[in-house]
């Protein structure tokens, strides 16, 4: 049987996935325009943008997929309130250290959505924040696969990561029918980059060639370099711009996944 994954953008990594008759946000962030010092002050971030749906419009979620909530621009104060109307919130060990009631996974472990016919399977990722040796700054970071339970891969959520090593185990574990690439080539201490720039996205298509690509995070922040336009001109620079879903704040896409074999 095939499917249809709908895809909202409400801002930021802040993305509503309905999938069959279940409903999953990524990265909750619902606060207003503003400034976040981290705690030891060496970095603000600054907000631009509010979200383009309210929590309240979002309503209520099956699961929170958070990939971490250690920054304020993938889990806001607003974000935090959020996570207590969600039935679930999967996330990463550390995380779930500090936010009671959910749940935290090493990269490959799995837990069910539901059950029945509509159940969805959620496996975590490996993902790094940043150049090798960014750990004892990024801290801890999760990526997302949304499958069936009988095995077909429907979504990739990369998180906070660039294209490295354990994405491209993602690619060779899983083949997903969406990957939504978290982009924008955020910079906050020096010249390298934390999330995927121009060049890790093309990395990314080429790792998951059947793959529809959404790329979202890229926009709403002081620290992003790299916006949406800039990847859609890269991609057709290389005749690659099919593989893109334009997918603006606000906007909802539907992408219909085949059924196995069709």
């Amino acid at each position: 049987m095939s499917r249809t994954v709908r895809i909202t953008l409400v801002g930021g990594p802040t993305v509503l996935l309905e999938v069959g008759g279940l409903r999953l946000v990524t990265d909750p962030t619902f606060d207003a325009p503003g400034s976040y010092p981290s705690s030891g002050g060496a970095v603000t971030l600054t907000k631009r943008t509010g979200p383009a749906l309210a929590a309240d419009a979002v309503g209520a979620v099956d699961a929170v997929l958070l990939s971490h909530d250690q920054h304020a621009d993938n889990l806001d104060p607003a974000g935090r309130a959020f996570l207590r109307g969600a039935r679930r919130v999967l996330t990463t060990r550390e995380a779930a250290g500090r936010l009671p009631g959910t749940e935290g996974l090493a990269p490959w472990e799995r837990r069910l959505l539901a059950a029945g016919p509509g159940a969805l399977l959620v496996t975590a990722t490996p993902a790094r924040h940043g150049p090798p040796g960014i750990e004892p700054l990024s801290g801890e970071v999760t990526g997302f696969v949304v499958s069936e339970p009988e095995g077909r891969d429907l979504v990739y959520v990369t998180g906070d990561t660039v294209f490295y090593e354990g994405v491209a185990e993602v690619a060779r574990r899983f083949r997903p029918a969406v990957v939504l690439m978290f982009t924008g080539a955020a910079r906050t201490r020096g010249p390298f980059h934390l999330t995927m720039s121009v060049n890790d996205a093309l990395e990314t298509a080429r790792a998951f060639p059947g793959a529809a690509l959404v790329a979202v995070h890229n926009e709403g922040w002081a620290h992003f370099t790299e916006s949406a336009s800039d990847l859609e001109r890269s991609f057709a620079a290389l005749g690659q711009q099919a593989r893109l879903v334009p997918l603006a704040r606000g906007q909802t896409a539907e992408i219909a996944v085949p059924a196995p074999g069709a």
